[in-house]
């Protein structure tokens, strides 16, 4: 004999299967597992999760951070791809001033607008160059922290508080994650993949000092030293930026 079922009945069924496939994306309800297909790190406590991420950051051999920090009283935008012989990419500042850095070992090169360079002689020769940045300036020392990965991670992971855990998984992109709030979130928060190694993937820092995404970890990071033609050498010290005129005296301290 066949069974029969009523329409209705089928239909509440079926809305019934695509609410728990609903639920189950935030790990919870209708006797889904939340960590099936996970790495598990979500079972641990926050305490123990913030130690997988400090172990997977200390392993790590790059990573892409893209987002806003708050430094030294000025809010920057970055996005910048860090190795462990340097990085490349891009900052702006509050005022609209972009800027390119690329660091190649220890030789540092910084591209901005004509601009950026104030109102020095120089100035025209240098805009929309690579130049490169002597150790001994002030430049260099204010802008080569935003291309040293273990300087900006360090600074940027900090909790400080108590840590709890989120009661639901959540998302960075396409990754599931697990939360983790310091001193209810006022300390910063971090969401930590749930999938393969688990690195940190989004960092909100304490008192709205930033917010950064941390992605492609261990993906190659390009540090090709542009050609020469595109590359100026003004010799031991730069000529005064607007930044300096300005009386910025703060460069990249990501610890705020």
């Amino acid at each position: 004999m066949t069974a029969y079922f009523p329409a209705p009945r089928l239909r509440r069924a079926a809305f019934v299967s695509a609410l728990c496939a609903g639920l189950a994306v935030v790990g919870t309800g209708c006797g889904a597992d939340p960590d099936e297909g996970t790495n598990g790190v979500g079972k641990l406590s926050a305490d123990q999760i913030e130690d997988k991420a400090k172990t997977a950051v200390t392993g790590a051999r790059s990573v892409h951070l893209s987002g806003t920090l708050v430094s030294g009283g000025k809010s920057f935008t970055l996005d910048m791809r860090l190795g462990a012989d340097g990085g490349s990419g891009e900052v702006k500042s509050q005022d609209d001033n972009t800027f390119q850095l690329l660091r190649v070992g220890e030789q540092l090169y910084l591209k901005a607008s004509t601009a950026f360079w104030g109102e020095s002689e120089a100035a025209g020769k240098l805009g929309d160059k690579f130049v490169k940045v002597p150790e001994g300036d002030p430049t260099y020392k204010q802008f080569r922290g935003f291309t040293d990965m273990q300087v900006m991670l360090d600074g940027l992971l900090g909790l400080d508080g108590k840590l709890t855990k989120g009661e639901n998984y959540t998302k960075v992109g396409p990754t599931r994650a697990v939360q983790v709030s310091a001193d209810k979130g006022r300390g910063g928060k971090l969401s930590v993949s749930l999938e393969g190694t688990p690195y940190p993937l989004l960092m909100e820092r304490a008192g709205g000092a930033g917010r950064v995404v941390l992605a492609e970890w261990g993906k190659p990071v390009d540090l090709t030293a542009p050609t020469p033609d595109q590359t100026v050498d003004y010799g031991s010290q730069l000529p005064t930026t607007k930044e300096q005129e300005e009386g910025s005296g703060q460069g990249a301290d990501p610890q705020g």
